[in-house]
């Protein structure tokens, strides 16, 4: 019976060593998250000077992945993008153009903004390298690029 005492004894005094190791790990590591959470607010304040309200929406599609880039074998590219509402619209970054609502009148009509949260949102995926890559054919390409059909 000791000697269940004594491996327990150990096993706690292991087990208090490890929670004490992480637990100084962790506090060196506050700085370093301290500093990163303030990266981030900054990179969103930023964003949301540079390019209004729409920014924060589309940081919300790229958290939530809804940027697919579709590439087809003749080197075409274009970017769908799940809109919160649960639409895909198909963005061509290249030429700058969204078929959404917000895009046609805030940036075309009223000419008060550069972008619509759709085309940001394909921006941002791609300077994070987190878009989701789907090949096409030649043929889809084109029927997409045409409006007549969908991938």
């Amino acid at each position: 019976m000791s000697s269940k005492v004594e491996n327990t004894g150990v096993i706690a005094e292991r087990a208090d060593h490890g929670v004490t190791h992480v637990a100084v790990s962790l506090c060196s590591f506050q700085p370093v998250q301290n500093d990163l959470l303030c990266n981030v607010v900054m990179v969103k304040k930023n964003l949301k000077f540079v390019f209004g309200p729409c920014a924060l929406q589309a940081l919300d599609l790229v958290d939530q992945r809804s940027v697919t880039c579709l590439s087809s074998p003749s080197g075409r590219k274009a970017f769908q993008v799940m809109g919160g509402s649960g639409r895909l619209y198909t963005c061509f970054v290249s030429c700058h153009y969204c078929p959404c609502p917000a895009f046609a009148y805030t940036v075309l009509r009223r000419n008060e903004g550069l972008l619509c949260k759709h085309i940001l949102a394909a921006y941002l995926c791609q300077a994070m390298g987190v878009t989701q890559q789907e090949s096409v054919s030649d043929q889809q390409m084109s029927m997409l690029l045409s409006g007549t059909a969908t991938p």
